[in-house]
């Protein structure tokens, strides 16, 4: 069984030829370039389609279906995109358009953060789950349900959007105008503004900090700086900590998944951050005496993520 997946970024188009186990036998990928009309950009999905299995000996109708992972809301059932933030794709019915590009083939479609769940779930971190959860920390917080195998969502497309739920009352702005939101405490942009926030504090105390030693700072500068030993390091990292457990406390407790699974750039820090956040989790749990727990861990999918979700997807 071979199916194509597609994983349609505001910078590249990037699709691979994958197998039931989840392999991407062949992965090839073509810039976007957003700003141009949407037939242009579709008429590049369907050429790298046919390119992808050309390069790989075999026809087009020796593949099952194809699978389209896109950034924004869809309408799963439909086949519409209900919006994209950065791509024109807004309105359109994907899976009809592609079907018609393409000798009338099965085309699927996935929000992107859905898909990577799903690939999570089949061939990732939480293989052989049928109830998972992931969060990506990356410049906001995204991220994916999938429930008995299949992804959740919701009735009009657009569930799972874990990081505008509320972990402080009248807390940081978020990007999405509330006030509050776990974005706004778990992402990368959040652990860059405290590690500002600490270095500004250090600055008017007169406290060194290996952080100020830093040409630029990322969502790394403070986790390199607290494993040397760092004090202001440390307090920059606990609050993060403290506030990232606070909310996958809270979809945990909701959800009560096999696995939950952290992706996106924080992810990188790998069991060194799931050692930081279990003790704060499980102390959180409301399932925290209960036989069967879930299970933290960080994603394994990484960059082809999008691909293989978006070919189990359909």
């Amino acid at each position: 069984m071979l199916k194509i997946g597609i994983d349609l970024g505001g910078t590249n188009i990037a699709a691979g030829l994958v197998d039931e186990s989840g392999t991407i036998l062949l992965k090839k990928s073509v810039p976007t370039g957003a700003s141009r009309p949407k037939e242009e950009i579709i008429d590049d999905i369907a050429a790298l389609c046919r390119r992808i299995v050309g390069e790989h000996g075999i026809t087009l109708s020796e593949v099952q279906a194809i699978g389209i992972a896109v950034p924004g809301g869809v309408d799963e059932k439909s086949g519409e995109i209900l919006f994209t933030p950065n791509i024109p794709f807004s309105g359109i019915n994907i899976c009809e358009i592609l079907s018609k590009k393409l000798d009338g083939k099965k085309v699927g479609v996935a929000n992107d953060a859905n898909a990577a769940t799903l690939a999570e779930v089949f061939c990732g971190a939480a293989k052989g789950a049928d109830n998972a959860v992931m969060i990506t920390l990356g410049t906001g917080v995204g991220g994916g349900i999938v429930i008995d195998k299949k992804i959740y969502s919701g009735s009009n497309g657009l569930a799972a959007e874990i990081g505008h739920f509320v972990i402080q009352m009248g807390g940081e702005k978020c990007g999405c105008g509330r006030r509050g939101c776990f974005e706004a405490y778990g992402s990368a942009t959040a652990l860059i503004r405290m590690t500002k926030e600490e270095l500004s504090t250090c600055f008017m105390t007169g406290e060194a900090t290996l952080m100020a030693e830093a040409s630029k700072i990322s969502a790394r500068t403070s986790f390199d700086a607290f494993k040397k030993g760092d004090a202001a390091a440390a307090r920059v990292i606990e609050k993060y900590t403290d506030a990232l457990a606070n909310g996958i406390t809270s979809l945990i407790n909701i959800f009560q998944p096999d696995v939950f699974i952290i992706g996106g750039g924080i992810s990188g820090e790998k069991q060194f951050l799931i050692d930081l956040l279990q003790p704060k989790v499980d102390a959180e749990d409301f399932a925290k005496n209960a036989k069967k727990r879930t299970r933290l861990c960080t994603a394994l999918c990484g960059n082809d993520a999008g691909i293989i979700g978006a070919a189990f997807a359909v």
